[in-house]
């Protein structure tokens, strides 16, 4: 198998720069071990005009046989011969796919300590690979390479026998991709995108298999027009992973898109209380609101479930009493711009101390968030499917089980109030529903019978007389009977742990 990428510069910025970007010499051809062959890196060129890092992988289909891996396509076994014989020494491959993850692994990160902002930046790019199996043709590697930013995609079919044109082409084709992208872009869309036109994998297809896509896929594949067969043809047709996989998507999907546009309802100014030389937007009266509901609470260790670019994180660091705070979000993105504006790189010890960004779904139970005072979902459960919402109540309600919950939404009955708003539109493109104020006392008094917790809602910004305040908050704390049976629980354990104790003295 073999690859190359290849980029061009000028004396001031030279190509060779792909060296540093790689973590490869280019003065140097090395080799490097892998769990079916061999991977070598070599530099055809160098020149601060032009760069070309090779890696050329060598594959032993006798290692792929005594590890197990000589199955043929939907598990059946190939015949003895087929086993040895076949086209994974040549066409590129999940087996290449997992030779970049070792050797190029930390390229693959966009990691660069040497020259950060020319990793973080786009790059002359143009990438070749001889010989790639595309099940699909030319055309479906056009649809899966051409919404990614590529200037040219080209997909020459290769013929069965140069000799005998009359035998048609083969299933391979030879890939030529041109444009300006970051390196660590195009080595991840590679890494996805080879073995989903093989449509085969040489490992056994594992849960963990969706975190790795995930992570590869960030910032392109949630909204890839061909997400579907992406995420099919990646995970081995395996629907269960196949459905867990595409559900993250659609949750980065909506938390990017809600990164990425400016809410400027949610964030009007209210004039009606406000002077004209300090206007307060709404986003920061609930923040106000909230922080003063947690001080009021008691509660030390605060999880922020959804917690965006991090503002409510920001604040929550500013008050010495919130001794553990955790920002959970689903979007990479928004966590990264978070640690930037928290600037956790230059922060202290003892302050970095109490904080921690993490990625999570909400959609799932997550151990981590267990043992919490208080669980904040500022503006959330409105992205959220109203079909999806069970999920989500039972991972923090059911599972999590925080003293205090804090959940804060719009007030669709408020909507009329704001003259910017058309009639009959939600307050963000991407709300999959908005409640009236019963609505969401029937949802949360709901929730807190079942899970038990008593409720009491407070209003956000302006309480109109007539439709309410514009957001609506639900504080749900631990009912006194519910601690009690727990408190009881933990005493039992105890007693019947000194029973114990004793008798083996005894």
């Amino acid at each position: 198998m073999f690859l190359t990428i290849s980029t061009t510069g000028t004396l001031e910025r030279p190509a060779t720069d792909l060296g540093f970007l790689l973590h490869k010499h280019p003065d140097k051809a090395q080799m490097f071990s892998t769990s079916h062959g061999t991977a070598h890196v070599l530099y055809p060129e160098a020149t601060a005009e032009r760069c070309t890092a090779a890696l050329l992988l060598e594959v032993d289909p006798v290692v792929l046989v005594r590890r197990g891996k000589g199955k043929g396509r939907g598990g059946a076994p190939d015949s003895a011969l087929a086993q040895y014989v076949n086209d994974r020494p040549y066409a590129a491959s999940s087996l290449l796919s997992v030779a970049m993850t070792t050797v190029f692994k930390s390229a693959l990160r966009g990691d660069c300590k040497a020259m950060p902002e020319r990793a973080a930046s786009p790059l002359p790019l143009r990438i070749e690979v001889p010989a790639l199996p595309a099940r699909g043709g030319p055309e479906l590697v056009h649809k899966l390479f051409g919404p990614l930013g590529w200037e040219t995609v080209k997909a020459e079919p290769i013929a069965l026998d140069e000799k005998f044109p009359d035998w048609g082409e083969s299933r391979y084709v030879k890939l030529v991709l041109e444009g300006e992208l970051r390196l660590a872009d195009a080595l991840r869309q590679l890494y996805v995108l080879l073995p989903v036109l093989d449509d085969a994998k040489h490992y056994w297809v594992a849960p963990d298999e969706v975190d790795k896509l995930l992570r590869a896929g960030e910032g392109w594949l949630a909204e890839h027009p061909e997400q579907n067969l992406i995420t099919s043809r990646y995970l081995s047709h395996r629907w269960g992973l196949t459905r867990q996989a595409r559900e993250a998507l659609e949750l980065v999907r909506l938390a990017e898109a809600d990164d990425t546009e400016v809410e400027t309802i949610d964030n009007a100014v209210d004039e009606t209380t406000d002077t004209e030389e300090k206007p307060v937007p709404l986003a920061a009266r609930r923040r106000e609101v909230i922080m003063e509901v947690l001080r009021t609470s008691g509660a030390t260790r605060v999880l922020d479930l959804g917690c965006g670019q991090g503002q409510l994180v920001q604040e929550l660091l500013k008050d010495v009493r919130f001794t553990e705070i955790v920002g959970v979000d689903v979007s990479m993105r928004a966590l990264n711009i978070a640690s930037r504006r928290l600037r956790l790189e230059q922060m202290g010890e003892r302050l970095a101390g109490r904080v921690k960004l993490m990625q999570g779904s909400l959609a799932y139970t997550d151990k981590r968030l267990k043992r919490y005072d208080a669980a904040v979902l500022s503006e959330v459960v409105e992205h959220v499917d109203p079909e999806r919402l069970p999920a989500l109540e039972y991972a923090v309600f059911g599972a999590a089980r925080p003293q205090t919950v804090l959940v804060t939404t719009p007030n669709v009955e408020y909507n009329v109030r704001w003259e910017t708003l058309p009639a009959g539109h939600v307050r963000h493109g991407d709300h999959r529903f908005e409640w009236t104020r019963e609505e969401f006392r029937d949802w949360a008094g709901t929730v807190g019978e079942r899970h038990g917790y008593d409720v009491e809602f407070l209003p956000v910004g302006p309480d109109d007389p007539e439709v309410g305040p514009p957001t609506q908050m639900a504080v749900f704390t631990k009912a006194a009977r519910d601690k009690s049976v727990q408190e009881t629980k933990g005493k039992d354990a105890t007693d019947k742990g000194t029973t114990v104790k004793e008798a083996k003295a005894a």
